[in-house]
């Protein structure tokens, strides 16, 4: 009988853990690299570029941006878990002059000085973020989205095998959907 209530105990720990950023905006489920590296290449990533992720968990997109694109990059991670897990992996890559982990609530950071965001979150949460990006972000901020569209706005690009879709703001009222 205790072991069954530890088994419980434990399964119902690593789920809430997993799961508690449901409520601020998505749970944890990496990106695949595979897609990470499409993502990064269908929002033309290159050195000159700010490239921010917001709800970063594990850093792999903020890594991958610098390692592979010469980006600075950006991380916000609400998890206190995730946040130290990815900062321990930017210091490891070697990546801390090129790389910044933030922890806190993507609602509450500025990210004015991106060039590319990319989002990995859930549709309710990027249709929450739309009045956020349309404020701090300039003319031709490339948004690069996993899975998730946003309600009213037209993707310049996408990869529709890959459930990747670009939008540029700016141009997401026109174009192709």
């Amino acid at each position: 009988m205790l072991l069954v209530i530890i088994f419980l105990v434990v399964i119902i720990g690593w789920l809430i853990w997993k799961y508690w950023t449901l409520a601020v905006g998505a749970g944890y489920d990496p990106t695949p690299m595979h897609r990470v590296y499409k993502m990064l290449h269908l929002g033309q990533v290159s050195s000159s570029d700010i490239v921010y992720d917001l709800g970063s968990g594990d850093g792999r997109i903020v890594i991958a941006a610098a390692r592979r694109h010469g980006a600075r990059a950006v991380g916000i991670e609400i998890d206190p878990f995730r946040y130290l897990f990815a900062t321990f992996a930017v210091l490891f890559a070697g990546l801390r002059r090129k790389v910044t982990i933030k922890y806190g609530s993507m609602y509450g950071q500025d990210i004015s000085q991106a060039t590319v965001v990319t989002l990995f979150l859930y549709q309710p949460t990027n249709n929450k973020l739309k009045e956020k990006l349309q404020k701090e972000l300039s003319p031709g901020t490339r948004i690069v989205t996993y899975m998730w569209t946003f309600d009213g706005w037209y993707h310049t690009k996408h990869l529709l095998e890959d459930e990747i879709y670009l939008y540029i703001i700016g141009e997401h009222e026109s174009g192709d959907h």
